[in-house]
């Protein structure tokens, strides 16, 4: 356990971000199985949103986003 004042800060910010970066991703992972689930426009659409907002906060690396996107799009075709 942190011993310093702003150790004790920069945990409990660190528990915060990690809290709010699962979430984020578990809604991402949920978008993605829906599309993959029921490839429609709408559901592919909604998973191409949730990416893009993970990636926008650098949850996820640009290449793994676009590889994603590419399957989801393959599958509408």
């Amino acid at each position: 356990m942190p011993l310093l004042r702003n150790a004790k800060k920069a945990l409990r910010q660190s528990l915060a971000k990690a809290e709010i970066n699962r979430r984020v991703k578990s809604q991402v992972k949920t978008a993605v199985d829906k599309a993959h689930a029921k490839p429609s426009s709408e559901a592919v659409s909604g998973a191409f949103s949730a990416l893009d907002r993970a990636l926008k906060s650098h949850l996820f690396h640009r290449n793994k986003v676009a590889r994603v996107k590419s399957q989801l799009s393959r599958l509408v075709k």
